[in-house]
This record gives C-alpha cells, structure tokens and sequence, in this order.
C-alpha cells in the first residue's frame, strides 16, 4: 500500500535522518514530502543536502523550503552571511560545505532554487515549512517569505476552543481552505511535546530535531508517527542549537 509520509525539521542531522529512513522501512511505492529547514545545526547541513539529492533519484519526493533553506540558498548563491542566519546554525552548515567542491555547490543551490514553497495534493491536503497570513488561503498569499516565516497560523490554532465548528463564524478562514495542514518550523518540544501535534486541522511535525528533540515523520492517512532517537545523543559530541 502506498504511503505518504511527512518529515518534519532536519537541521543538518544525517544520522537522525538515515535512523528514521530505516525505521519507516520504506518501500518503493512510499511518497515522502519533506517540510523544510534541512540545514543548520548539527555538523552535516551539507552532506544531509547531498543525500536527499540522491534520495530524490529513486524515490517519490517532494521538498518545501524553510527559513534556514532560503538563508542558505542564499549564501550559496551570493556569498551573503545574513547574520541570524549565521548564529542560528548558520555557521555550521559553512562548515559542512568546507569539502565540497564549486561544481556541488552549484548542485546544492540548484537543489535549493528547486523547492517548492507549499505543495497541495488531491485530498486538499496542504503541506508548508510555516505558514500563511492571507485569510484567502496560500495562492493569495502576498509576501511570498510569509510561508516559510509565519508563526501565527500554529499559535491560532493551538489555542483555537476546540468546541468551535467549522461551519461557525467564529472559525478561522485560513483554517477553512483546506482539510489538513501539515506544517514544520516550530518545534513541539517548546509545548512539551516531542511527537507531531495536532491542533484543529493543523498537523506540526516538527519535533525539536534542531534542539533537544527526534526527528519525526508522519504517515498523513494513518497518522502513525516514526522517530529517530534524539539528535544529542546522536551527536553526542555537538551542541546542535542548544548554545
């Protein structure tokens, strides 16, 4: 049976990533949409890039920028060290790139210029690394950067009163556009939740991957969650971004 799987926030960590692939014992009919922010944190920003690269060639792939993506899209193609960017991991995806030739750099940024900033399936399903402000839904959205920014859609709709019908006029519009969200960005563990969280019809998968959490994927029909262990133990020997 084909699946569908959600991953949430990588932040540079292969290990974690190359655990989780394993334990979702994947197949060949597998889907995987991945949410974004692939780099910053752990040492392996890089090499996490040239693995889904070679991933994507033999499975079914779609990949969504995040905020850190686009940081680092940039660099790659301007040489630009956005300073939030550089003290939010930043720093250690330059140094993950210090092996890598011109020629896969040019892979990587083409890598980077590729991804999708929102993907929408046939079951009305809408996956995004953030967000979106436009109560019109993502297609009216009006700064594109919104999507892979926008924290408020998540904090409406964890604290929405779940008594609130969706025929109500007290519903969120944003929330009305579509059947489920799936979204990344911000971690669960500040909720004290180290799974994906469901608030309304909003799916968060990611699960502190950057700091002191796992790396998650969701399986979007059946909502079976796979893990990897936590990233510090992984990296038992890096701070990833608990400086």
């Amino acid at each position: 049976m084909k699946r569908t799987l959600a991953i949430g926030d990588i932040h540079g960590g292969l290990k974690a990533l190359e655990q989780l692939i394993q334990r979702i014992e994947i197949t060949e009919a597998d889907c995987f949409i991945f949410l974004g922010d692939y780099v910053d944190g752990w040492s392996d920003s890089a090499q996490v890039i040239q693995f889904l690269i070679e991933f994507s060639k033999d499975h079914d792939c779609i990949f969504i920028k995040g905020n850190h993506d686009a940081w680092c899209e940039q660099w790659l193609e301007k040489g630009i060290e956005n300073q939030p960017w550089f003290v939010n991991g930043g720093q250690e995806t330059i140094q993950s790139y210090s092996q890598f030739s011109d020629a896969e750099r040019a892979i990587h940024l083409q890598f980077f210029r590729d991804m999708r900033l929102y993907h929408l399936n046939e079951e009305n399903q809408l996956f995004i690394h953030a967000g979106f402000t436009s109560m019109h839904g993502v297609t009216k959205e009006v700064h594109p950067e919104n999507l892979y920014f926008d924290r408020t859609l998540w904090e409406m709709a964890s604290t929405m009163d779940k008594r609130i019908k969706k025929d109500s006029d007290l519903y969120p519009n944003r929330l009305k556009h579509y059947n489920e969200i799936f979204i990344g960005h911000t971690p669960t563990i500040r909720y004290n939740s180290d799974v994906p969280m469901q608030a309304i019809n909003v799916w968060n998968v990611d699960t502190g991957a950057a700091f002191t959490g796992k790396l998650s994927a969701i399986d979007i029909d059946s909502k079976n969650v796979f893990q990897s262990d936590t990233l510090q133990s992984l990296y038992s020997n890096e701070q990833g971004r608990n400086k």
